[in-house]
């Protein structure tokens, strides 16, 4: 879920210190200093979509870590993947968009052969790489979006 930040802004990865943006600058070459609307417009035409694991859930404060489990309610991914159905590769950002999908979206879903990759969280709170660690591991979602994937 996007942390407070984010949804004042009503933009994920508002936060000033997460580094999605900057990353995406990196390996996507979309200016962090482009208007919001205008970053997503490049997203969808590099084919990646920007999309939450889930829709809702009670959480205080901003970390992943402390959204209650019981008010959990995940997109709607069955309807999203009839949509784009050319779909093949899902990237997390992050062990904790991972295990979402795990717990409320993998079983609701048929076996649709996607390519489920989990990413270094974005997050100020995950120190544990440094940018540029970052970026390297990033590097895939570019190579996803040139395969069409």
């Amino acid at each position: 879920m996007p942390g407070e930040a984010s949804l004042k802004a009503g933009q994920y990865y508002a936060h000033p210190r997460n580094a999605f943006w900057p990353i995406m600058e990196a390996v996507l070459d979309i200016r962090r200093d482009l208007p919001y609307g205008e970053r997503l417009a490049v997203l969808a035409e590099r084919r990646i979509a920007l999309w939450d694991v889930l829709a809702s859930c009670v959480r205080p404060g901003s970390l992943d870590s402390s959204i209650l489990g019981s008010t959990v309610v995940p997109n709607d991914f069955p309807g999203f993947f009839r949509t784009h159905a050319l779909i093949r590769t899902v990237f997390f950002n992050g062990a904790k968009a991972e295990q979402a999908w795990k717990r409320s979206v993998a079983p609701s879903l048929p076996d649709l052969g996607l390519q489920l990759v989990r990413l270094p969280s974005t997050s100020p709170a995950h120190a544990g790489l440094s940018l540029q660690q970052k970026i390297d591991v990033w590097r895939a979602v570019t190579e996803a979006a040139r395969q069409g994937t």
